[in-house]
């Protein structure tokens, strides 16, 4: 279950407190008006975390630090604007220009950077969700939160004075350069490196960026300048920003969007990326995020037509055809879906999850000997990898059809043994043990999947369903009532058979009840009818 709470009721370093003492896994992601920033957890530590739209720094802090060259950057740069999803510390070691430790050494730094940052935000809500990690492209560290929270409290103290002098980051300072020469004050290494840059023209955020230096360095710097006498305000910015050109603005609302997706903020996602369109009409890979999201929601017609725009843009051609054929699938548009996955299977023929996604396709069409050979394929695709449980879900139903039981079963206790909490995967064999008459192991699995208070209800009512037959009633009641607690709507199967359980125990009033509950669900349920006529005409 998700953590949510708003920064006015409980600090980031609270939460981080929360989320180190529980050993959690999963994101947290902090949202402050118009920005968001993420923190990745793996077992209570800090694994990565970033701010969306953040000017990227780790560039300038590697050339700060001596460790690349000015030209070597720029090279990468220019490679990285070509190929977006490249990061530009990968790039610059796989040209040689820096080694593996010196980036992993500066996106430490980043990171760390990253959460400081986090710890001056006072207003907004935050959101934590289980199992969501970082994404294989992004190099991750092991922090203990506790060695940042100590120095994030010490920044927070220590800005709260800077703020006194520099309230903001748009102040222009011009350096008093005869009271700084005539002066016998030693001045730090920062201060040095931003006096040239305090020549009147420069605001404050304009120092942070030519000077490559991290806002509280800055920050701390100008303080001791200007406390010191050597600073004086010349004004601030007026004139306005150069417009930013279209491109940037969409990178910035894309980013966001990216970051909004996921963490599961479908609303501010779709915001973000319809932005994008409204500023490049002709952005495949806006059209195809919006498809997802919709595939999300549930929205198969639109997530169908901003595929199709996708495609017509140019977007990631095998991905939006795939996901095209999944929105046809769940439309019941069952042709269209089986063109689609064969366009994606042809670009994309040793991807595994378009080549499940064709299976399930076959699957769902009743041709299960195709769908058999399409999961089989993408089986010999993954290699050594782990198969998703999409998969032995899709592969042991299609065995089941072709009333291979073995088989089946044995592809869902592989599939149960790589990943043992799955509950449709647990539900599935049971159903299957409990056809082939192994009443007392199906029921085990259910009642163990069933103990999870977070778990679907179906299983429940499945339980419910495997003692009612195996005339198990007082177990079965349990397992209903349980059902019904978390769905109160899930059936009205479900009630009809609690109005039996009861009426068997002789309570006739709660059988009245239950059995009436069954006909409001379902008004044509002639035995829960007959069942009411039956004890009225007693009565």
């Amino acid at each position: 279950m998700a953590i949510k709470g708003s920064l006015k009721e409980a600090s980031l370093a609270d939460v981080l407190q929360l989320l180190s003492l529980g050993q959690k896994t999963g994101c947290l992601t902090v949202t402050d008006r118009t920005n968001l920033g993420y923190i990745y957890f793996d077992k209570g530590r800090i694994a990565y975390a970033s701010i969306v739209n953040r000017l990227d720094r780790i560039g300038d802090l590697l050339l700060r630090n001596g460790r690349v060259t000015r030209d070597a950057l720029a090279e990468a740069i220019e490679l990285q604007s070509k190929h977006r999803d490249r990061r530009l510390g990968g790039i610059l070691v796989s040209q040689g220009s820096i080694s593996q430790q010196d980036l992993e050494s500066v996106v430490r730094v980043q990171i760390e950077e990253a959460v400081y940052h986090l710890f001056t935000w006072t207003r907004g809500n935050f959101t934590f969700e289980t199992d969501v990690r970082p994404d294989d492209q992004d190099f991750q560290v092991n922090i203990n939160p506790e060695s940042l929270l100590l120095e994030g409290a010490r920044r927070i103290d220590e800005w709260s004075l800077i703020e006194k002098k520099i309230p903001s980051f748009d102040i222009i300072f011009t350096v008093d350069r005869e009271r700084v020469a005539n002066s016998d004050v030693t001045l730090t290494a920062e201060q040095e490196r931003l006096l040239p840059l305090l020549d009147g023209s420069r605001d404050v955020s304009a120092v942070i960026a030519d000077s490559g230096l991290i806002e509280f360095e800055v920050g701390k710097a100008l303080y001791g300048l200007v406390t010191a006498g050597f600073l004086h305000r010349t004004g601030r910015s007026q004139a306005p920003r150069p417009p930013v050109a279209g491109g940037a603005r969409a990178d910035e609302h894309r980013n966001l969007g990216v970051a909004f997706y996921r963490t599961t903020m479908l609303d501010e996602a779709t915001r973000e990326f319809r932005r994008v369109v409204e500023l490049l009409p002709n952005d495949g890979g806006a059209f195809f995020y919006l498809g997802l999201i919709a595939l999300k929601q549930g929205h198969w017609e639109a997530a169908a037509a901003y595929f199709t725009q996708a495609l017509d843009h140019g977007g990631p051609r095998a991905a939006a055809l795939s996901n095209l054929a999944l929105s046809h699938e769940k439309a019941g548009r069952f042709d269209e879906a089986e063109n689609a996955y064969s366009e994606a299977a042809a670009l994309a023929p040793n991807e595994p999850r378009v080549l499940t996604g064709w299976g399930i396709g076959a699957l769902h069409r009743g041709d299960f000997e195709v769908a058999v050979g399409r999961l089989d394929q993408a089986r010999d695709a993954v290699g050594e990898q782990r198969l998703r449980p999409l998969w032995y879900w899709a592969r042991s139903l299609s065995a089941a059809a072709l009333d291979r039981l073995d088989e089946a079963e044995a592809l869902l206790r592989e599939g149960l043994a790589i990943h043992p909490d799955h509950v449709v995967l647990a539900n599935n064999l049971a159903v299957l043990l409990e056809t082939r008459g192994d009443v007392e192991e199906a029921a085990g699995l259910l009642r163990a999947t069933a103990a999870d208070e977070h778990v679907i209800p179906q299983v429940s009512k499945n339980l419910g369903d495997l003692l009612y037959r195996a005339a198990r009633y007082d177990d079965a009641w349990e397992a209903y009532q349980r059902a019904v607690r978390l769905q109160p709507t899930l059936g009205d199967d479900v009630y009809f058979r609690l109005g039996n359980i009861a009426y068997k125990r002789q309570d006739r009033q709660l059988a009245t009840e239950y059995w009436n509950r069954a006909l409001e669900l379902n008004p044509k349920h002639e035995l829960a009818r007959t069942n009411l006529e039956t004890v009225s005409a007693l009565s």
